[in-house]
């Protein structure tokens, strides 16, 4: 469920009407529902509540805004960040350092040393070596660095392969049966407070089985690990949790998930963490776009809108799905293709589509757009980089300005050689 819905045939977010929006900030834009945050929020930590003892870290990666993670923040949510920046946002952000978890394959010296000063709750270790430096850095410190062991289990997701992560050809983690003897080394490091396993298979996942086989391998490895003589008071579960793009879309809920957790984890007797991002920000998110052109096409007419690839990406990285719908529908409808103006065939976000009848100047939203929208947007074709506006009941604020090329052309230097 999100807070976008029609109020005497106008889109409104919450109780602001779009064409409101598009007026005070112009298009296009990204438009947040608080209410739809804090709801998602709340239902995720509800589903967990027979899982027992849990931490919840919102993946920073899926919408990093700080508006957005100073709701989520005030929901009690810790951050799961892959970037010393990602970091510095939740901490921006009012999320204490020790609810914060380090995760991703590449995290520089420099990253590692930061998030030690910064005294996060957790390292994620993705490999050997990294723990090693972890260790190093924290002993010459006199500490020890909160870690856990990013295992990969070798268990396919089932979802697009360019956001699969638990296939043993992935970058990520440690294949699960050099796990035992790796974790054995890693434990003897003066440096390292090793309490744990991690795991995460994917993103958009849409059946609960490959997670419960993937969940089935690591309870099998924290036995292993137990009875080698270690203490495990910490697992890692990730997130992944997919959300319904198309119309009739059906994906398990979050209560669906917490039952199949509840059940594979029963025994484990840790702490277990979650890094949802997806599930909680997705259908908080439109983004709001202003049709320029209908363009006669040879089968289908183009609707050119002012979004484009540069401002949601998902669409021609992934083949991705977003629903489009008038924000003052006629009730009409029309088959088109819908186009941004980039100088590029893939700025195309849909072909032969059902949608609703629009016109030049008419404003349309694009739904589900509130993760890996705004945060993956890019200035390409000389574009302004895409504003983000927060709706709050009857009230909104921009919370992420559009930068326009100007300013960005301000930034780049001409050396004196090329001058003239």
């Amino acid at each position: 469920m999100d807070h976008f819905a029609y109020r005497d045939g106008v889109m409104h977010a919450e109780d602001v009407a779009l064409p409101a929006i598009a007026e005070a900030v112009g298009t296009p834009v990204y438009v947040y529902s608080t209410a739809t945050f804090r709801r998602h929020a709340q239902v995720f930590r509800e589903a967990l509540k027979g899982a027992g003892r849990v931490h919840l870290a919102y993946a920073i990666k899926a919408n990093p805004n700080v508006a957005v993670l100073r709701v989520l923040a005030d929901e009690g949510y810790g951050a799961d960040v892959v970037s010393a920046g990602e970091m510095q946002r939740a901490l921006a952000a009012g999320i204490p350092a020790s609810d914060i978890v380090f995760s991703g394959v590449g995290k520089t010296r420099r990253e590692l040393a930061q998030a030690l000063d910064a005294g996060i709750g957790q390292f994620n270790l993705e490999l050997e070596e990294e723990g090693e430096v972890l260790a190093a850095l924290a002993h010459a410190r006199g500490e020890r660095a909160p870690a856990v062991l990013r295992v990969n289990p070798d268990v396919d997701a089932g979802t697009h392969a360019k956001i699969s992560t638990g296939r043993k050809e992935n970058k990520f983690g440690v294949a699960i049966d050099q796990a035992v003897a790796m974790f054995d080394r890693l434990s003897k490091q003066d440096g390292l407070d090793l309490r744990g396993v991690a795991i995460h298979i994917g993103s958009q996942l849409a059946d609960l089985a490959p997670l419960e086989a993937a969940y089935a391998r690591i309870g099998e490895l924290v036995a292993e690990l137990r009875a080698a003589g270690h203490t495990i008071s910490r697992v890692d579960l990730g997130g992944g949790l997919g959300v319904p793009y198309k119309p009739g879309d059906v994906l398990p809920s979050p209560a669906d998930y917490g039952a199949m957790v509840a059940r594979a984890t029963a025994d484990w007797d840790v702490e277990l963490m979650f890094e949802p991002g997806r599930v909680i920000a997705g259908n908080a998110g439109v983004l709001l776009t202003e049709v320029i052109w209908v363009k006669p096409g040879v089968v289908n007419p183009y609707v050119i809108v002012d979004a484009a690839m540069n401002d949601l990406a998902r669409v021609a990285m992934y083949d991705a799905y977003h629903d489009f719908v008038a924000v003052e529908p006629s009730g009409d409808r029309m088959t088109a293709n819908i186009a941004g103006p980039v100088c590029e065939t893939g700025d195309t976000f849909a072909m032969g589509r059902d949608i609703d009848a629009v016109k030049s100047g008419d404003l349309g939203i694009f739904r589900t757009a509130g993760a890996y929208g705004a945060t993956m947007a890019s200035t390409y074709n000389s574009r302004a980089l895409v504003p983000e506006v927060l709706v709050d009941g009857d009230r909104f604020a921009v919370v992420a300005d559009r930068i326009h090329p100007e300013t960005i052309l301000a930034a780049e230097r001409v050396p004196e050689w090329l001058k003239r």
